[in-house]
């Protein structure tokens, strides 16, 4: 099965290694598409783990696992990336993720902020 995240990877060489095992993802670019996939799945542990523990939304989770699954993912596009290599500390991925909702096509154009935290990227917010 190609994986959620558009890579033309399959999702068992891509998004499934990284929701196993948060230190595959390499990049900020590879945490980022495993979060999207993440969505599409309404995987809201791993949404948890790969958020930064100073911006985690616990109390928010059930909801936002209810929403993922309430919407239909259409794609997801990376429109920049800066910084956020291997050997960088933090880095910004610039996207847009598409979904119908309610009989309609909505998207969310997000730059995000990525820093690493023990070792391993995490997501911390939108970036300024």
């Amino acid at each position: 099965m190609d994986c959620y995240c558009g890579s033309s990877k399959q999702y068992s060489d891509c998004c499934e290694k990284v929701h196993k095992n948060i230190a595959e993802a390499k990049t900020a670019e590879q945490l980022m598409r495993s979060r999207y996939s993440a969505f599409v799945l309404a995987n809201g542990d791993y949404l948890m783990k790969s958020h930064h523990s100073t911006t985690r939304p616990v109390k928010e989770k059930k909801a936002i696992v209810k929403w993922a699954k309430s919407v239909e993912w259409i794609k997801l596009e990376v429109l920049e990336t800066t910084r956020g290599t291997l050997h960088d500390t933090e880095g910004t991925v610039t996207f847009k993720a598409y979904f119908y909702e309610k009989g309609k096509v909505d998207v969310i154009h997000e730059k995000s902020k990525f820093v690493k935290e023990n070792n391993c990227w995490t997501y911390l917010g939108l970036s300024q």
